[in-house]
Order: structure tokens, then sequence, then C-alpha cells
């Protein structure tokens, strides 16, 4: 009995003794083991805020977040009553120089024509008439049966009569002629300034149409329906997920193997998938300082510098904000 209660302590020693030794041995080859060493970067794509012009109220939004939205489409409407009266003032002052244009273009009515033409030739009658009496008095006078006086009354009113002729002609041939060409030319301008006036009305108008200057996703909604927006005020933000890149911040010492159009392998954890990126971007000026000690008596500052990879290829499923990992042994 006593044998055997030994032999159990034996065996329970030897097995603590062996569970100790398995130990030391896994932490003396896990420390001892080389590992990999891996820079962390952030994936990142080009974000636009999607903002109108013109000040008003939010009647319509379109899209949600996580919506897809392609170029140009429409995604909110901006309601402005003042920009609608503007539009109604355009539009009359507009069709004010168009009539002042035709009127200058066409000239007199037919009838103010007419009737011009009516006194022209009455005042020409008279004037032959005047013109005949003159005749006859100076006849007479000749012959010595009327005195000076009567003769020169009747060339007075012979030449009355004829300048009264003269006079009434001119303005049958003003009428007739229409416009001078300034007034012709004044009006034409009066026009082209409304049309300018209606269409910057027209211009703002399509800008209470909020449309996204580029195709991706909405990312954030910024305001909601019925909300007042100011000129500027972004209403969404489109991401586009097609133009996207890995961010990372290297040490000065570490970028003499790294240069542009240089192709690495990362890995992206999110997606379990190592893909090839191309460097597209090396900052000209380092960001920070990060402090390495280069001797024992002393060190230097070393500048990070960002730097951004493209993906060769498109990659399903990569978004911005994924964290992107560069094994350091690429660039050693």
């Amino acid at each position: 009995m006593k044998a055997i209660k030994f032999l159990g302590k034996v065996f329970v020693v030897a097995a603590l003794i062996a569970l100790i030794v398995l130990g030391v041995t896994t932490l003396q080859k896990f420390a001892t083991e080389p590992r990999d060493a891996y820079l962390q970067g952030q994936m990142e794509a080009r974000r636009v805020l999607v903002a109108g012009k013109v000040p008003g109220r939010v009647e319509r939004l379109f899209f949600r977040e996580g919506d897809m939205v392609e170029k140009n489409a429409i995604v909110a409407i901006i309601g402005s009553p003042e920009i609608e009266a503007k539009k109604m003032q355009a539009q009359g002052a507009l069709g004010a120089a168009r009539a002042q244009a035709s009127k200058a273009k066409n000239g007199a009515r037919s009838e103010d024509i007419t009737a011009l033409k009516a006194m022209a030739d009455r005042a020409q009658d008279a004037a032959n008439l005047a013109k005949s009496t003159y005749d006859r008095v100076q006849k007479l006078y000749n012959e010595g049966v009327l005195p000076l006086q009567k003769r020169d009354e009747a060339e007075t009113q012979m030449k009355a009569s004829q300048s009264a002729a003269d006079a009434a002609k001119a303005q049958y041939d003003q009428a007739l002629a229409g416009a001078r060409s300034e007034d012709k030319a004044a009006a034409n301008a009066l026009v082209l300034q409304a049309k300018g006036a209606n269409a910057e009305v027209d211009a703002y108008l399509e800008e209470t149409k909020i449309r996204a200057p580029i195709a991706g996703e909405v990312s954030v909604k910024l305001v909601e329906e019925g909300e007042v927006v100011g000129s500027g005020m972004p209403v969404v933000a489109v991401t586009d997920l097609e133009d996207s890149w890995a961010v990372f911040h290297l040490r000065e010492d570490m970028l003499k193997n790294v240069s542009k159009g240089k192709v690495f392998m990362m890995y992206i954890p999110a997606l379990a998938a190592h893909i090839d990126m191309e460097v597209s971007y090396i900052a000209s000026v380092g960001d920070y300082a990060t402090w390495r000690s280069s001797k024992e008596s002393g060190g230097f500052d070393l500048k990070s510098f960002e730097v951004r990879m493209r993906p060769t290829k498109k990659i399903e499923n990569l978004r911005p904000g994924m964290s992107v990992l560069f094994p350091v042994d690429q660039i050693q």
C-alpha cells in the first residue's frame, strides 16, 4: 500500500517537471523565433461633399446612407420662392424689351403713315395754290394794277405754305423710314440685357436641383427634409469606392527602397487576402518627427513621410477604413 502511494507521488512530480520543461521550451522558442513585422495603414477613398449654390429649404432628399448614386443624379431639391419671384420679374422685363425692339424695328403703324401722307399731300396742295396765287399777283403787280404790299403778302403766303408742306413731307418720310439706327441698337441692347438676367435666374433655378458630381455611395446624410440650408452647405457626402488608396506613414530610413510606381504585396485582415498595391504618392515634406536612438550616447530625429498606395486591380468589398498591413521585410 505504501509502495503504491509512493509511486503515485513520483508520477505527479514527474508530470509537473515535464509540464515545466515543456512550458520553458515553448517560451524560449517563442522568444527566439523570428516573427513577421508589419506597418499598419488604412484604406481611404475620394469623398465629395455635395452642396448647392443657393440657400433655401430642403423640399426633398432622394437618397439615404448606403444608396448608390450615379453621376449628375439629383440628390436633393431646394425650394426658393425668392428665385421664383425673380424669374417672373426677369420674364416681364424680357417681354417689355422685346416689345420695344419690335416697335423700333417695325416703325409707325400703317394707319399713322396713311394719316401723315394725307397731311403731307394736303400741305403740298396748299403750297401749290399759294404759288399759283403769287404768280397771278405778280403778273398784276407788273401791270401796275396791284400795289407792292399785295405782292409781298402773296409771296409770304407762298413761302409759308411751302415750308409747311416740307415739314409735313419730312414727318411722313420719318414715319415711313421707321426708328433711327441708334434707337434700334439701343432697343436690341435692352433685349440682350433682359435675356442675360433671365438666363441668370434660370441658372439659379437649376442650382436648386442639387446633383451628384461623382458616382459612388452616399456615406453621410447631413440634412433632413424641411431644414433650411445656406449657400454652399453640403446635404450629403458621396464616396467613390472605385477611387481608393492605402495610407502609410514611413520613417525616412524606410524610404530607400520605396519609390513611385513600385509594387508591394499587402495584407487586408478584413478580407483575409493578399493584394498588390502600387506606390502612387510620396509626400514631398515630412509631417512629424519620431525620435530613434542612433547610438548609445545620443540620437537624432527621423521624419515620417506619408505614402499612398493604390491597388493594381479592383478588389471586391474593399472599403475605406479597413486596415492594411505592410510587411517590413519588403523594404529592408
